[in-house]
């Protein structure tokens, strides 16, 4: 079975305040953003230096329970098909259990098989389980990826 990766971690603040801090992807997603993702149909541009530069398209948000970007538009410069990401979708969800709220992400079509998968699902960790957590739980932005470390 070809799973798509996926991550999860809960944290004690509110559904609303965790929707709030994944749609402010510039305090949590490190490189330069250009665009919204605030609105359905809204689109921003993530890029890191020469290796990444993707295109997202908000087509679901619902408040407090849901996020999701489909990728539009791709160029992972260390993969051989630098389009990899294209078609993708990228997806947040939001439950409260036990008093606490769990963030559950998906990167649906990011599967073992796709050449970026071990680089890619490392980065997703570090911005979700990293910075997009410390966003939530601190109100603070993120770290230094450690790959940008002496860069």
């Amino acid at each position: 079975m070809n799973s798509s990766f996926s991550t999860s971690f809960s944290v004690e603040q509110s559904p609303d305040e965790v929707f709030r801090a994944i749609v402010d992807v510039s305090r949590w997603w490190t490189g330069d953003i250009d665009g919204s993702a605030g609105e359905v149909g809204d689109e921003f541009v993530y890029r890191y230096g020469d290796l990444h530069v993707s295109r997202q398209g908000v087509t679901k948000l619902v408040p407090g329970r849901a996020v999701v970007w489909r990728v539009l538009d791709a160029k992972l410069s260390f993969t051989e098909d630098p389009a990899e990401w294209v078609g993708t979708e990228i997806d947040f969800r939001i439950d409260r259990r036990d008093g606490r709220t769990v963030v559950t992400f998906e990167h649906v079509g990011l599967v073992p098989g796709v050449e970026c998968f071990d680089q890619c699902s490392s980065a997703w960790g570090f911005f979700v389980n990293g910075s997009l957590k410390r966003l939530i739980t601190t109100g603070e932005g993120p770290t230094t990826p450690p790959w940008a470390e002496g860069a």
